[in-house]
């Protein structure tokens, strides 16, 4: 997405940073996030409640973060996606060579992007990582699964680091 520094960051003051954020962390659809016509707030399956793992309180209180330090900083990581690659091109096929456990939610917005699912589950991944060790796709868990299945990840991670 081509955006012009400044627009977005209006476009989100308008509406306030708590709407976006409940927009990015109720979002449950395939795929990344598309912004629509109506804008960073709007989602297209209407509003959603709160997830158990997220209080008003607690949104509330990121909002007043974002609301001051603004979104800017977050936008301008996907502004900068070309020059990203141009920076890491040194490393374009290298391998992942410690021994790995990957974590993701079923209806995570990554994992769900076409051609991700299928580079993670076709074989791809394991050519990248060859100590793949597990995939685990967690049912229901969109893309903030450390929060949304805390204890599960936590337990994932334990029985991870207990083998070394």
């Amino acid at each position: 997405m081509k955006q012009e520094p400044g627009k977005a960051e209006a476009e989100i003051a308008k509406i306030g940073g708590a709407q976006v954020l409940r927009t990015v962390l109720t979002y449950r659809g395939t795929g990344p996030p598309v912004i629509s016509k109506e804008g960073f707030g709007h989602n297209p399956n209407g509003p959603q409640p709160l997830p158990s793992w997220l209080s008003e309180e607690d949104l509330a209180y990121y909002a007043s973060k974002f609301d001051k330090s603004g979104f800017t900083g977050p936008l301008n990581y996907y502004r900068n996606m070309n020059q990203n690659w141009e920076l890491t091109a040194a490393w374009t096929g290298a391998k992942v060579k410690v021994p790995v456990k990957f974590i993701t939610g079923e209806v995570d917005m990554v994992y769900t992007t076409p051609m991700i699912n299928e580079h993670i589950n076709g074989g791809g991944f394991k050519k990248d990582v060859p100590n793949l060790e597990e995939v685990v796709v967690q049912a229901g868990v969109g893309h903030f699964n450390n929060q949304e299945a805390a204890e599960e990840i936590s337990n994932h991670i334990y029985d991870f680091i207990t083998k070394f």
